[in-house]
Parts: C-alpha cells; sequence; structure tokens
C-alpha cells in the first residue's frame, strides 16, 4: 500500500509547504541533490516545524493516518534525521512510546542504531518526513525487522512519488501513508499562481521521468 491519506489534507500541506518556503520550486534553475540529480523542487519539511500551526497540524494529520491504517501501533520510531521531530510530536499526540533509528550504527559507545527504548516483538509505526526514493526510509525499516520489531508500516509528510519509491516500498512489503506527493503540490502551486504554465509543463515531466529532465538541464 502507497497511498495518500485524504484529499483535503493532501491539498492543504501543499498549500502550507510552499507557504512557509518549506518546498520551493524553480524549474528555470534547477536544484543538484546529493545524487547528483538536478530537480525542480527542493523539500525542506524541517522548516515547518518553526510553524506553530502547520506544525500542530501536519502533527495532527500523521497521527489520524496513524490510528485510521496501523492501529494498534505500541511505539512510535522517527527515521533520523528529518523523521525525529515529526515522529516525536506523534508519540506524544498519540501517548505513546518513542525511538529513532540512525542512518547507520555508531562507531562510538554502545554503538546503537536504535535509539531509545524498544523491545523485540514490539509493533512499531514509523515516522518519515520526506520521501524520496524509499531507500534511506526502508532502511530504517530493516534495522527495526533485524531487532525483531514489528513494523506495522510508515508515515511521511510528503513523498515525490516517484515509481521507484513504489517500487521500493511493494519488495520490501511496507505501506507508506503520506499527508502530501508532488502531484498535490503542483496542484496547490497552480491554485496559487506560483508557476506558470510553462513551468507547469516542465514539472510534470519531471515528475515522469526525473533522469531524463536531469539530463536535460545538464
Amino acid at each position: 500500500m502507497d497511498m495518500i491519506f485524504s484529499e483535503e489534507t493532501a491539498i492543504k500541506v501543499a498549500l502550507y509547504l510552499l507557504q512557509v518556503k518549506a518546498i520551493k520550486l524553480r524549474p528555470d534553475d534547477p536544484f543538484t541533490w546529493a545524487s547528483g540529480l538536478r530537480s525542480p523542487i527542493y523539500c525542506d519539511n524541517r522548516i515547518s516545524l518553526s510553524y506553530p500551526t502547520v506544525r500542530s497540524y501536519i502533527r495532527t494529520k500523521l497521527s489520524e493516518a496513524a490510528q485510521q491504517f496501523f492501529a494498534g501501533a505500541e511505539v512510535v520510531v522517527g527515521v533520523a534525521t528529518a523523521g525525529i521531530p515529526q515522529g516525536a510530536l506523534v508519540a506524544e499526540e498519540l501517548g505513546l512510546p518513542f525511538a529513532y533509528v540512525r542512518s547507520g550504527k555508531k562507531d562510538h559507545g554502545m554503538t546503537n542504531q536504535i535509539e531509545g527504548h524498544i523491545e523485540k516483538g514490539q509493533k512499531a509505526l514509523v515516522v518519515e518526513d520526506l520521501v524520496s526514493t524509499g531507500k534511506s526510509s526502508l532502511l530504517a525499516v530493516d534495522a527495526l525487522l533485524d531487532a525483531g520489531v514489528e513494523v506495522l508500516g510508515m508515515v511521511s509528510v510528503f513523498t515525490y512519488g516517484l515509481e521507484v519509491a513504489r517500487k521500493n516500498f511493494e519488495s520490501s512489503a511496507c505501506s507508506l501513508v503520506s499527508l502530501s506527493d508532488y502531484d498535490h503540490l503542483i496542484e496547490a502551486a497552480v491554485q496559487q499562481e506560483y508557476v506558470s504554465q510553462e513551468a507547469l509543463n516542465s514539472l510534470k515531466q519531471w515528475r515522469k521521468d526525473p533522469k531524463a529532465w536531469s539530463d536535460q538541464k545538464n
């Protein structure tokens, strides 16, 4: 399962993220991702934490999604780093314990990858900030499974909705429910006259084939 929580929420979250500039769209002056790919979109949802109204809405909707799709969770687990604050907020909202997963084991001390108290057999809800390819998100899921934790599924604030991510989640058998995605984002951008028709066409092309779009911009 890879789905959006609700149409209303998807548009509202997209509008909020554009409003606080957590997401920026620049099809004519692309960003360069860590992978080297050129992209018309840059997403830093951590900015939303600085705006109480936006932060509260996202916390509430992530919690509602968790209760609707992954009822029975006994612990909330954030994915480092941006998923940590969102996960902690959800855990507080649901009255559940919280832990988080590092991108890798520490090279000192207890060499933990999972931080916080979590027990083998516990049912976990994973909270992520942003899903791009899904690789780093699913590495956190793998770490939990290796520790004997039962992962009910994952909720995220935003997903690019890329085909590679869909395939990765499908092969991992981990369900993902996101509050908003790229398609709803560009719909919201058009509503707010944030982008021109020409820019909209370019944004749609990126969504179909990010690598081909990137190659044209290099």
